[in-house]
Parts: structure tokens; sequence; C-alpha cells
């Protein structure tokens, strides 16, 4: 089964009916608990914390200083080691490029890892109108893929799914396999079902976590195997990643690594740290005998060219800011209608589906700052955030910003542009401010009872029966 396309503009409509449902924001709160205690449990020392997110963040901010001419490092590197380069302004051409390939080789089928790149261009969806089928193998991403579902969290993607909707799933889409809710034999159950997908697929489909201008090398994070079994079984890898995630220097990968492990899933260490620096080799017995790297912008420059926005592309994908985030906990990730759920979503998104689809997601937060304070690279969530809540409401440039966002101004209103040039006539001239405030004391009567958002859990606003000034004055 297909998954749904995404569209944030139903994110107020999405989040009213998560809200609606205790079973699922009960579930989300544990997860979440459960995350934060785990990462808490990691990171013990808040002092070497903050030294080793120094380092992760300096990594990020050097490497993006450099970003064209790492780009171009790679590519020479990256050539030299037989990986073909191919670079791609929009999800458009980064999904021709895959249908080329696949063309190219007869593949009417490919078995894709972890990449959240491919949920954002559509890579499922697109392929399948050309009869070309994509298989999950990330056991989260596969279970709802058969369930036509969409992930809802970075790291865990079914993490709103129970057991019991884990054992409906495979029992209703996978053959001659009994009904059980044992969780160990729901992996075994997958597992099995996906064997022959690799043996079947002449392309394998994989995201990268870190591309290394030094060595031309892709490196790739994991748990579960399944990103091992999708670059080497099929005698095709073709992996897709945005131009942001290059890093200078090798040894560069170590603290990062770290920063993401501990952040995403509380680990130390994950299972399975694949490095990838060419095709199968004269004389070698596994791999691919082609590997193709697709460098995705898709809005990635827009950021990059805005000192402002810059530091939204330092982010490593660890999740760390939306398992700390009371508004995810509570709506959860399907409710964003974005590949990119969660703090580091609402700063991403605008950049990546403009402004005008993605206007309402700068807004889903308290600005209680959990997000900026666990950001292993420092990125500064809550400034973004309230940088987007402006350039909404402006159709030009923010303070320090070079040209307008795509979609910039589209949540500006009327109604609000006249009541704040009147809010500045009233403060701006003293004679009229005291005779508002002189006629709000005396029809304070006739404040409204309903407020806009305000009232939803607030008592309304209503005048006091004298102003400040005059209950001094009286007092003289």
């Amino acid at each position: 089964m297909t998954r749904p396309v995404a569209d944030p503009r139903a994110f107020k409509e999405n989040a009213r009916h998560a809200l609606g449902n205790p079973a699922q924001r009960r579930s989300f709160r544990e997860a979440m608990d459960f995350l934060t205690e785990k990462r808490a449990g990691q990171f013990p020392d808040a002092a070497e914390f903050q030294r080793l997110r120094a380092i992760g963040e300096n990594i990020r901010k050097q490497a993006l200083a450099r970003l064209p001419d790492l780009l171009e490092q790679l590519e020479t590197r990256l050539t030299a080691n037989g990986i073909v380069v191919h670079w791609a302004e929009d999800a458009a051409q980064a999904n021709q490029i895959f249908l080329d390939i696949a063309n190219r080789h007869g593949a009417r089928r490919m078995v894709k890892g972890k990449s959240m790149v491919s949920e954002e261009i559509e890579l499922n969806h697109r392929m399948a109108e050309h009869g070309i089928s994509c298989v999950e193998s990330d056991m989260g991403e596969y279970i709802l893929q058969l369930d036509g579902d969409r992930p809802s969290h970075i790291i865990m993607p079914a993490i709103h799914k129970t057991k019991a909707d884990v054992a409906r799933i495979f029992a209703q889409h996978i053959a001659h396999e009994p009904y059980t809710e044992d969780v160990n034999e729901l992996i075994a159950i997958g597992r099995r079902a996906l064997r022959g997908e690799w043996r079947n697929a002449k392309i394998g489909v994989s995201g990268v976590n870190f591309m290394v201008a030094e060595t031309g090398s892709l490196v790739l994070v994991e748990n579960e195997g399944n990103g091992r079994f999708t670059t080497t079984v099929p005698d095709v890898h073709i992996a897709i990643t945005g131009i942001e995630k290059v890093i200078e220097r090798l040894d560069q990968v170590a603290p990062l690594f770290s920063l993401l492990t501990r952040s995403a899933t509380g680990q130390a260490v994950t299972t399975y740290l694949n490095v990838i620096s060419g095709p199968r080799r004269a004389g070698e017995k596994d791999g691919p005998k082609e590997v193709h790297l697709i460098l995705l912008d898709n809005g990635r420059s827009q950021a990059y060219r805005e000192a402002n926005f810059r530091a939204t592309l330092q982010c490593i994908r660890c999740g760390a800011c939306m398992n700390h985030c009371p508004v995810y906990a509570r709506v959860g990730g399907l409710s964003y209608g974005t590949a990119y759920p969660g703090p580091i979503g609402a700063i991403i998104s605008p950049h990546l589906m403009n402004l005008e689809s993605t206007k309402d997601l700068p807004t889903a937060s308290s600005l209680c700052g959990a997000c900026g304070e666990v950001c292993p690279v420092g990125i500064p969530i809550p400034d973004l955030l309230m940088r987007l809540r402006e350039a909404a409401r402006r159709a030009e440039p923010v303070a320090g910003q070079g040209e307008p966002l795509k979609g910039q101004g589209t949540a500006r209103s009327l109604v609000e542009v006249i009541s704040w040039k009147l809010w500045g006539a009233l403060y701006s001239h003293p004679s009229w401010y005291r005779m508002f405030v002189w006629l709000a004391s005396r029809l304070r009567w006739l404040a409204p009872s309903r407020q806009a958002g305000w009232t939803q859990s607030r008592v309304p606003l209503r005048p006091a029966r004298r102003s400040l000034r005059e209950q001094l004055s009286s007092r003289r």
C-alpha cells in the first residue's frame, strides 16, 4: 500500500483530532518520557554535554561555512572512488534520476533502507506512478507501508503503533504467518518477509547520515542491519541526501556519531556504522556493482543564503527536539503533515515546502526552549521559530534577511495590519491614548466575551474601571 501525501496545511485540524484521542496522547507521552530518560542517562554530566555539543556545533558550522567548496571536493573524491554523483535541484529532478537509473537497469522493484530524504521527495509515490515498487526494509517503515500510514518520528517512525496494531497489520498483509502479539515473534515475521526482497531487488536505496569530503565516503548509522543489506546485496545502490550533510574530515565523524546516537535513542553506540567509499572492486565477493549519490537541494540553498536561517542546516536528524517538545508529545508527528515533524520540521519545512503551506508550523510551539537546550549541535530553534513567525506575517524581508522566503507574508492579515497601525498611532499621540483609555474604562461592558484564541484557555480581557493614571491621581 502507498502512504498518503503530506499536507501541512491541515495541521490545525489534525492537531484537534489528535488532542481528542486520549489513547494516542497517553502512548506518545509514555514514549517521549522513555526516550528523554534514556538520553538523560547518556549525558549525566551537563558540563560534558556542553563540551561535546560545542565540538559538534563547530564541526557543522565550519562545514556550512565552506559548503560550496566541500561539495566540490566531495564530488571529486566520490568520482575518483567510482561513485556516480547526481545533483537535483528539487524533488522532481531527484525522482527523475531514480526513474532513469531504474529504467536503464530494467528494475521494477527497489528495496529501501531508512531515508528521510526519500520521504521528503515522496519517492514511493512517484515510482509507483511508473510501475516501480519501493519496499521499505526498516522495520518501522515496513509496518507503516503495509498499513498505508506515514512515519510519525524521525528515528522511530512507527512509534504511534501498538503491538496489537502490528499484529493486525502482519496478519492482514503477510501470508502464511499466524497472528501473534509477541514482540520477538513479530520482528521475526517481518525479517522473514523482507529477506526475499533483498534477493529480488535490483536496486537498493538508502539515506546518508554524513558525507566526508576528505575521503569521498558515505556514512550510514543503523541498528537493524537492513541498511547493510540494502547497500550491499542489490547490484545497484542509490543513496540520496541533502547537500548540507557534508563534513570536512573523517575524524569528525566520531564526535558527531557520539552525539547522534546518544541524543536519538539513548545508546552509547548503534549496532552498525557503515562507511561506503565505492562500488565492488576486483577481487571482492560482495557489494553493489554501481553506487550512485543524489545530492538534493530542494530549498536548502534558500536557508543557506540567509545567515539568520543557516543554522537550520546544522541538524543531524537525531529527533531529540521532538522527544522534549510538549506540543509534539500531545499532537504526534502525523499532525504536522510533513516528512520532518516536531520543532526541527517547523523550522526546516518552510524552506523545503515554502511558507504558504507551512505557516502554521512555527506557531506549534510553546517557546519553552527545551528543543534548543537538548539540540546536540546547538541549533537555536526557538529563535528560528520566532523569525519564521515574523516572516509569515511580513511580505518584506525581516531584519537581517537578504530576500523574502518563498511564500513569505502569506499569514498576513488585513485586520492584524490595521490593528497594529491603530495601536501605533495611539501610542504615538499621548492625547489620543488618554482619550482611548478613558473611553475603554467607561465602556468596559462592551468587551466581547469571546476574544479569538485568547479565550480558548483564558478569561476574557476587560479594561479596569479606572486607569492606573486615574487611580494614582486620586491618591494625591
